[in-house]
């Protein structure tokens, strides 16, 4: 009875000493990574859990940003009779939108930083549907731009940026497949509001279409109920006075120091010139060649599909253990394989070409949407994921505004859509060289100076860890010594020997 009582006892000291054994290796399998993405307060990411529901927010909502700017164009018809104004003046309103979506991120990420993404994306989503509601009163185009492009735009930005933040910060090992799927809601979207679109005008008119869509736009502020922050372990004095002037950082323009994020926002700034162009006029190209509307149409529907499974196979394929160390390459391959798409589709002179085009440009353009983020989120980490996104959409929204309508003047000197396609596979491709080539003779070969900073900050991370698994050596040591004298010998005492002791 008494060997028994012993076994028994050693068994608890066995697995406590592999415990701390197995969190000591933890740790420092942790170092040694080019970014560490610990949330805000230090907590490893769930990577499941409450993170699926975040993961159905952010599909939701990056579904509505991407797909409500081309489902407004539904409309336009409409306007255009109602207010008795061309077609330029109501683009005016989908490009308001886009730019609102890219160019206030700056905004969006003071905001985050400020009162956390929960207050953010609930704000946001009562301005996006107060600006259809407003919109469906409106009676004249300068309103609708106020109302659509100014109000609805904000509404939709503070809702996408805080949804991919709050997504890198409950994924990280499915982060890449979790970017996949959440992308996926774009091509979802887009297939089913612009029917929902036509029938609703068909109904109700644009005012009553306005104002249904303002409703259904209240979901973003159910997706943003979702976003549950993770809960930070407990801090002492000091680190609460450190985070508090932290705190005061609201944008973080540090990540102008990486160099990883220099190559990333140029090679970005320069895909966007191209990358939304062949959508734009794919439909057009058909039109022009005699094919009629309706299937010219369907070209846009074949893009649509092709792109829904792109998205997230390419996650799928992004974050298998050989691939997501390389995924900058990856992403680099995207944007060649959708700029070489691009030229290809130029020479195209029959609707089978055409037909061809958009299949494999729906591929390309579902690993391009799938990775870009994911890319970012590598190169910054999450702590300064909020203001790097921020900083990024702004210069993309400089080239969202450039891109389609350099496209358009081209087209307007030529008369040849040809060249619209050579001039945004060129743009794309120009970017995937400078991804790449940067990111191969800027990024690795660093000077040994911050080479040796980050050497010591790992070490002092390291170092500290180390303290924290031996304080807590020390307390599993109480507790063991209060479990041996909750259990006496028969003659009262304990006979401390090698056996009994830790």
């Amino acid at each position: 009875m008494r060997r028994l009582k012993k076994k028994r006892k050693m068994e608890f000291i066995g697995i406590h000493s592999q415990w701390l054994k197995d969190s000591s290796e933890s740790s420092r399998d942790s170092m040694g990574v080019v970014v560490a993405d610990d949330g805000p307060a230090g907590v490893k990411a769930p990577d499941g859990g409450w993170g699926w529901a975040i993961l159905f927010g952010c599909f939701v909502i990056t579904g509505f940003s991407y797909a409500f700017p081309k489902a407004v164009s539904v409309f336009f018809k409409e306007l255009i009779r109602e207010f008795n104004v061309g077609y330029s003046d109501t683009a005016w309103i989908s490009s308001i939108l886009l730019a609102m979506l890219y160019g206030t991120g700056p905004l969006c990420s003071v905001c985050v930083n400020r009162f956390g993404c929960r207050p953010v994306m609930l704000v946001g989503g009562l301005f996006a549907s107060l600006g259809m509601v407003a919109a469906s009163f409106c009676t004249s185009i300068i309103q609708l731009y106020l109302t659509i492009g100014v109000i609805t735009g904000l509404g939709l930005a503070l809702n996408f940026q805080p949804c991919l933040i709050m997504l890198n910060r409950y994924f990280d090992k499915r982060r890449p497949i979790a970017n996949g799927l959440a992308a996926a809601g774009s091509p979802v979207f887009l297939c089913a509001l612009s029917p929902l679109g036509q029938i609703l005008q068909d109904l109700y008119g644009w005012r009553g279409g306005f104002l249904i869509l303002g409703g259904m736009l209240l979901n973003c502020c159910v997706c943003g109920a979702l976003m549950r922050p993770l809960d930070g372990p407990k801090k002492l004095e000091g680190s609460k006075v450190a985070s508090k002037k932290k705190a005061k950082k609201l944008l973080d323009f540090s990540v102008f120091k990486d160099r990883g994020f220099l190559v990333y926002t140029i090679a970005a700034s320069i895909l966007v010139l191209g990358l939304f162009v062949p959508p734009v006029f794919v439909v057009s190209y058909a039109k022009d060649m005699g094919v009629y509307d309706t299937k010219a149409a369907f070209l846009l529907t074949i893009l649509g599909f092709i792109d829904i499974f792109a998205r997230p196979i390419c996650g799928f394929v992004a974050g298998t253990k050989w691939v997501r160390p390389r995924c900058v390459y990856l992403f680099s391959f995207a944007m060649f394989f959708n700029g070489f798409t691009d030229l290809t589709g130029s020479v195209s002179d029959s609707y089978t070409g055409l037909v061809v085009f958009c299949i494999f440009f729906g591929i390309s353009y579902g690993m391009v949407g799938a990775l870009q983020f994911e890319v970012l989120m590598a190169i910054v980490g999450t702590q300064k994921f909020s203001s790097a996104i921020g900083l990024v959409l702004l210069m993309e929204a400089i080239a969202v505004l450039i891109g389609p309508p350099s496209g358009g003047k081209l087209l307007d000197a030529t008369h040849v859509y040809k060249y619209v396609f050579i001039l945004a596979g060129a743009e794309v491709v120009t970017a995937a060289l400078v991804l790449a080539l940067g990111n191969i003779f800027c990024i690795k070969k660093k000077p040994e100076e911050p080479q040796t900073k980050k050497e010591v900050v790992e070490r002092e991370e390291f170092d500290r860890l180390e303290d924290k698994s031996s304080d807590d050596a020390k307390m599993d040591s109480v507790e063991v010594e209060c479990f041996l004298k909750a259990e006496p010998e028969k003659n009262g005492e304990i006979v401390t020997s090698p056996e009994t002791s830790v």
